[in-house]
């Protein structure tokens, strides 16, 4: 009996690294460890700097949502990234987001529109909330629609943040499909076509006036990005 097991043991074990390999093909970095080039940062005035392999946000008293934004537009993609974010501040990743050089009408779904400021980022985001509710992986709607898949009714995902240490993030967008995951954790899985393409960007969360959240920060590394044909 156990000559059988252990061949099929091991036939197992090599089928996971086959696809684990075979699914890391294509991967792109979407930083390239030296500097900023390739984003634009658009918003209020919150900092981006390098640090290492990492880039580091840092909040801002009496600005608005700060966005490190890609020069380039994505539709279909699947982004991996590490992050670790201070307990106090909330942060977040844009995926097919906007952001325009004047004030515009843009729809917004079930043939309503709305008054887009001129160097507003809007559009799909990957929350990253350290908060008491841990919605991390959650979909919020920047600047639109608001939530559109909360983790209320999800407590593995809700469990698998790590506070205060690095968290990883798998983002997929396909078609009318977004899915994200949580270290490794199913977390949201929305069906939602408004938006098929736009900008990645990086949020360093408004503060406001709290003193007690001025210079919290928001890191991100390995940022690895497979375009989908």
């Amino acid at each position: 009996m156990l000559k059988r097991i252990v061949p099929a043991l091991m036939l197992g074990l090599a089928l996971c690294s086959f696809s684990h390999a075979e699914d890391k093909e294509g991967f792109q970095p979407l930083f390239n460890g030296k500097n900023l080039e390739g984003f634009t940062k658009h918003g209020g005035k919150a900092t981006y700097a390098i640090e290492g392999d990492e880039i580091v946000g840092t909040s801002t008293l009496n600005t608005p949502n700060t966005f490190l934004c890609t020069d380039k537009e994505y539709g279909d993609f699947i982004l991996e990234v590490d992050f670790k974010v201070d307990p106090k501040l909330n942060s977040g990743i844009q995926i097919r987001s906007q952001v325009f050089a004047e004030d515009k009408e843009i729809e917004v779904g079930d043939g309503k529109t709305k008054k887009m400021s001129k160097d507003r980022v809007h559009g799909y985001q990957v929350e990253i909330d350290p908060s008491a509710r841990a919605w991390s992986g959650g979909i919020y709607d920047e600047a639109r629609r608001g939530w559109l898949n909360n983790l209320k009714d999800n407590p593995e995902a809700q469990k698998a943040f790590k506070q205060d240490d690095w968290n990883h993030y798998r983002i997929e967008c396909r078609g009318d499909s977004i899915k994200t995951w949580i270290n490794g954790v199913p977390a949201a899985d929305l069906k939602d076509g408004l938006t098929s393409k736009g900008l990645i960007a990086l949020q360093v969360h408004g503060i406001g006036n709290d003193k007690s959240k001025d210079g919290t920060q928001v890191r991100w590394k390995n940022i690895m990005i497979k375009e989908l044909d």
